[in-house]
């Protein structure tokens, strides 16, 4: 690579600051909405986009499987784990949008 300015991902040791985001749901008596989830989406990106620039260091998956009468249902939640190097000074903005 001649010429070319390789930039570093960041290491956990420079971890500062850390978020936990929820996407998705398991409360089979309250289903998130379409809508719901996508703002949850939405909000993960402007971590991970935002400055300081968030990186995902971990993801906890539960599935959730529950009969309601003669219906199954499967839901899941993922919670992202998002690093910061230093705590985001405009975190509270982020947590309006927070579902």
């Amino acid at each position: 690579m001649t010429g070319a300015i390789r930039k570093e991902s960041p290491q956990i040791s420079d971890t500062r600051y850390m978020h936990i985001v929820t996407v998705g749901g398991l409360d089979p008596n309250n289903p998130l909405s379409e809508e719901k989830q996508v703002k949850q989406v939405e909000y993960l990106n402007k971590l991970l986009s935002g400055y300081p620039r968030g990186t995902i260091i971990g993801k906890d998956t539960s599935i959730g499987r529950f009969m309601i009468g003669e219906h199954e249902f499967c839901m899941q939640r993922t919670n992202y784990h998002v690093a910061f190097t230093r705590k985001p000074e405009n975190i509270d903005e982020y947590n309006q949008y927070r579902p």
